[in-house]
Formats: structure tokens, C-alpha cells, sequence
């Protein structure tokens, strides 16, 4: 199950990153787009859960992500990381199902993978620093 969740928080992630790009699109119009010729469509219920949740709350994310940037603006840090935040506090404020740790932990496995080699380690302090005081 947890390799199942890792590959619905990567598509969630992508779709999201595609976001930042078109704006004005809706998550099932890019969801759609990014799954034309798969069989079966790579965008699964979670995955789709989980951007969808994030779009309707960008607002409220990207403020509570701004709070938390030591010497930083919310428009310059990268399009990866700011994609990996919102997907993970969007976890840690609307999925109870969803444990912290695993949200946090998560979101830099695949900052690792996507980010930058500074992007790990940022994203787990800006991620622990709205865990310790932020009330979801």
C-alpha cells in the first residue's frame, strides 16, 4: 500500500507542477491530458483527491507556506518545491487519514528525486516548522 500511496503523491505532485504552469486549467483537464493514450489512465482516485483538494485551496496553502519561508518569498522559490509543499501541507490539513510524519517524509523522498540537491532539506524544515505550529 505505501509504494500504491508514493505513486498517487507523485502524480499528484506532477499535476501540480503542471498547474504552476496553466494556471487557469482545472486538475481534471490537465489529469486528462497527462493520461491520453495510457491504458489504464495513470491518474488514479488519490492522486486526483489529493490535486484537486490542493487547487481549491491554493490560497490558503501558499499562506501558510509564505509564513514559514526564513528569508525567502513565496515567488522565488522553485516551481518543484512549491508544488511539494503544497501537496504535503494540503495532506497534513485535509487527509486525517494521512499521519504528519508520512506527509512530511513523502514530500522529501521526493524532493530527492525531483529537487534540487538543497531541495530535501528545505522542504523538511519548512514542512516541521508548520507541523510544530500550525493546528490543521
Amino acid at each position: 500500500m505505501p509504494s500504491n500511496r508514493r505513486a498517487s503523491r507523485e502524480k499528484a505532485f506532477a499535476l501540480l507542477f503542471e498547474l504552476s504552469f496553466q494556471p487557469e486549467e482545472s486538475i481534471a483537464d490537465l489529469a486528462q491530458r497527462a493520461c491520453e493514450g495510457d491504458d489504464p489512465p495513470t491518474a488514479d482516485e488519490l492522486a486526483l483527491r489529493l490535486a484537486e483538494t490542493a487547487a481549491d485551496h491554493l490560497e490558503e496553502l501558499d499562506e501558510t507556506i509564505a509564513k514559514r519561508l526564513k528569508g525567502w518569498k513565496l515567488n522565488r522559490i522553485s516551481r518543484t518545491s512549491h508544488a511539494l509543499l503544497r501537496l504535503a501541507v494540503c495532506e497534513m490539513f485535509y487527509f486525517e487519514d494521512i499521519p504528519v510524519g508520512a506527509s512530511i517524509n513523502e514530500a522529501v523522498e521526493l524532493a530527492k528525486l525531483y529537487g534540487d540537491e538543497d531541495a530535501p532539506k528545505f522542504i523538511n524544515g519548512v514542512l516541521g516548522s508548520i507541523a510544530r505550529e500550525e493546528k490543521p
